[in-house]
């Protein structure tokens, strides 16, 4: 397949994954956020400029090992990482939220309620502990999400990737063959000093050490497809251990950064600058690099990595799950301000928050017009796609 051809497929099942559910869509539009954004910014409270996600939805949050082996719930997605206003991440994830209390048909006032808890437990977040915070009160699905991940291994991680317990990449609709160049570029690539320092146990290996089994273009994500982005399987040729390698192209950020911020002007240096300051468990263990002239960055899939899967839940559910996000994130934003600026920055969310009984005025209305317009877009965009494939 030439790569006119992929890419135009690649197009098309992106179009056919974002009108599975509206939730889905969300997660696929980005853009569309923060085109709202920029024309809605005032309403919108101005937090210390921080590395923020850019695209802090549900799906983008979970499970994450660090290089010993120890899991936490932290931020695992930065494609659009910018230094920028922590508000927007409180925004986007309440709009995440508020689309999976529909979606399990709760009522509004469910809705409104679980906007208060985001908040609440944004504002509660400890600066001081990785996990005090958000630990303290788990919700099941979070505590189950985390014995999980504990217990996971490769085999785990190659059947769900590969179904598979063999370390080979099956060539079917979500591993396709590299163009010879990229292949080639992609092989040099894996040969680099810096992928000793994120590989789990590779620290001490030299690059004879280090034998690539197998690469293939990954069909996976949502915004991400049409971009450039690689499966990698290497051996310690020491120890026999496999480790997954995830190469994905760099793009600019849609999220708007905050005025005069220092950020590398490489995308990928950008998103890993994003995931240290931000998760600690993945930043660790991602490097950015060229393939092929695009900016990438690499990191390792530990069979420990779990995104958070919600299906249809209680009130109760979601918003223990709402608050204990707010955690996480709050600790994210956090640990990258003194305390006098986080005191400041939550302070201000208080009042707001005082002011209604549910949530706070910005957050509420803000997240009610973005469902109105991504409901909208939703439907056009499966009209469409209904049209075109009558």
């Amino acid at each position: 397949m030439s790569a006119k051809d992929r890419d135009s497929f690649l197009d098309s099942r992106r179009t056919l994954k974002m009108a599975r559910s509206p939730e889905t869509y969300i997660r696929g539009t980005t853009k569309l956020f923060y085109e709202w954004l920029d024309r809605c910014s005032q309403f919108i409270p101005e937090g210390p400029a921080v590395w923020i996600c850019g695209d802090c939805h549900l799906g983008n949050l979970g499970a994450l090992a660090d290089r010993d082996g120890e899991v936490a719930v932290q931020i695992r997605d930065f494609d659009q990482t910018v230094i920028g206003n922590p508000a927007h991440d409180l925004l986007r994830l309440g709009l995440s939220l508020a689309s999976a209390a529909r979606d399990s048909d709760l009522p509004g006032v469910t809705t409104a309620r679980t906007l208060e808890a985001l908040i609440a437990g944004y504002e509660a977040a400890s600066l001081e502990s990785e996990a005090s915070t958000p630990h303290l009160h788990q919700p099941k699905d979070i505590r189950k999400l985390l014995k999980h991940s504990i217990h996971r291994r490769w085999r785990n991680l190659a059947m769900e990737s590969f179904q598979t317990k063999h370390p080979l990449l099956p060539r079917n609709k979500r591993f396709w063959p590299l163009h010879r160049a990229e292949r080639a570029a992609v092989l040099a690539l894996c040969k680099e000093r810096e992928l000793r320092e994120i590989v789990m146990g590779f620290e001490k290996l030299t690059a004879n050490d280090r034998k690539v089994l197998d690469a293939a273009y990954w069909i996976k994500g949502c915004s991400s497809l049409g971009r450039l982005r690689c499966a990698v399987l290497v051996r310690d040729g020491k120890h026999g251990a496999v480790s997954l390698l995830d190469i994905k192209e760099a793009v600019p950020a849609a999220a708007p950064s905050a005025f005069e911020a220092r950020m590398p002007r490489d995308y990928a240096e950008r998103v890993v600058a994003g995931a240290k300051a931000l998760s600690p468990n993945l930043g660790d263990r991602v490097v950015a690099s060229k393939v092929m002239d695009k900016a990438v960055f690499v990191r390792e899939i530990a069979p420990q990595d779990m995104k958070i899967e919600i299906d249809r839940l209680a009130g109760h559910e979601i918003q223990a799950i709402a608050r204990y996000l707010g955690g996480v994130v709050g600790h994210a934003h956090g640990r990258q301000m003194d305390g006098q600026d986080w005191r400041s920055w939550t302070n201000e969310l208080e009042r707001e928050r005082r002011k209604n009984l549910h949530a706070p005025s910005w957050l509420w209305s803000s997240v009610v017009e973005l469902l109105s317009i991504h409901d909208k877009a939703y439907l056009e965009h499966c009209r469409q796609f209904a049209l075109a494939h009558h």
